[in-house]
C-alpha cells in the first residue's frame, strides 16, 4: 500500500479536486448551495434589462421583509427571458430559443409567480397564463391580457419604489437613466394555475399581489372656510 500511494497519491488529490469542483458547480447549477428565493418575478421582453435595474428592483423587493419561507431572510429573484424579437442573426436566435426553454422550465416548475412584461398581449396569446382580475383562469378562448396585468406606472406600490437610476453599456457606449422611467411602460401581472400544483408560497404570494395592487386612498383636501364656500 505504502508503494501503490507512493507512486498514485497525486492521481487521488487531483481526483479529489476535481470531484469537489464537480459538485459545486453541479450544486450551484442546482440550487443547492444557495437559500431558496420567497418568490420570483418573470421579465418577459425583447431587451434584457440592465443588470442594476434587476438588482434594485431585488433590494427593493425585499427591503420590504416579506419572509415566505419563514427562513429569516427575505430573497427575491428576478428572471429574464428575451423573446419576441424574430431576428434572422443565427446567435440571436439561438439564444432566444434557449430563453425560451428556460421560460417553459420556470412555468412547468411553478418558479415565479409574477411576471414583468414589455407586450402582456402577445405573452397572453403565447402561453395563455395571466390570471384574471379575481385570480383563476381565464375561460379557453379568451387570449386578451386586458384586466389581467397592470401598467407599472398606473401602480403607486411599484411606482413609488426607490429604484434609483441604472448605467449599462450600449454598443460600447455607456448608458445612464433612472430605473422607473425605464419599468413605467412595463406591465405587471400574476399566473393562474390550471392544475394543483402550485408554488408553496401561493397564498403569500396571492395576498402580496393584492397589496402591491390596491389602490392608492384618495387624498383629503381641507374643505374651504365660509366665505370661500359663499365667494
Amino acid at each position: 500500500m505504502k508503494n501503490w500511494w507512493y507512486y498514485h497519491k497525486w492521481y487521488v488529490v487531483c481526483g479529489i479536486i476535481l470531484l469537489v469542483i464537480l459538485c459545486n458547480v453541479t450544486g450551484n447549477a442546482l440550487g443547492l448551495w444557495h437559500k431558496a428565493p420567497d418568490f420570483q418575478i418573470a421579465y418577459i421582453g425583447k431587451a434584457a434589462l440592465p443588470q442594476d435595474t434587476v438588482s434594485a428592483l431585488e433590494q427593493s423587493f425585499a427591503a420590504a421583509e416579506w419572509d415566505f419561507n419563514g427562513d429569516g431572510e427575505t430573497i427575491v429573484r428576478v428572471n429574464q427571458y428575451i423573446l419576441g424579437n424574430q431576428s434572422k442573426d443565427a446567435e440571436t436566435a439561438y439564444y432566444e430559443y434557449a430563453s425560451g426553454l428556460t421560460l417553459v422550465g420556470d412555468i412547468s416548475g411553478c418558479e415565479s409567480y409574477f411576471f414583468l412584461m414589455d407586450d402582456p398581449n402577445h405573452f397572453q396569446r403565447d402561453y395563455q397564463l395571466l390570471a384574471a382580475p379575481d385570480g383563476g383562469c381565464p375561460e379557453e378562448t379568451d387570449y386578451s391580457a386586458e384586466g389581467k396585468a397592470i401598467l407599472w406606472a398606473d401602480c403607486p406600490a411599484l411606482s413609488g419604489m426607490g429604484l434609483g437610476s441604472y448605467s449599462t453599456l450600449l454598443l460600447g457606449e455607456e448608458v445612464t437613466g433612472d430605473n422607473q422611467e425605464l419599468l413605467a411602460p412595463l406591465y405587471f401581472g400574476r399566473r393562474c394555475f390550471y392544475t394543483k400544483k402550485r408554488p408553496e408560497n401561493f397564498g403569500d404570494c396571492k395576498k402580496l399581489w393584492e397589496q402591491l395592487t390596491k389602490p392608492a386612498a384618495p387624498s383629503k383636501k381641507k374643505n374651504g372656510t365660509n366665505k370661500e364656500r359663499n365667494g
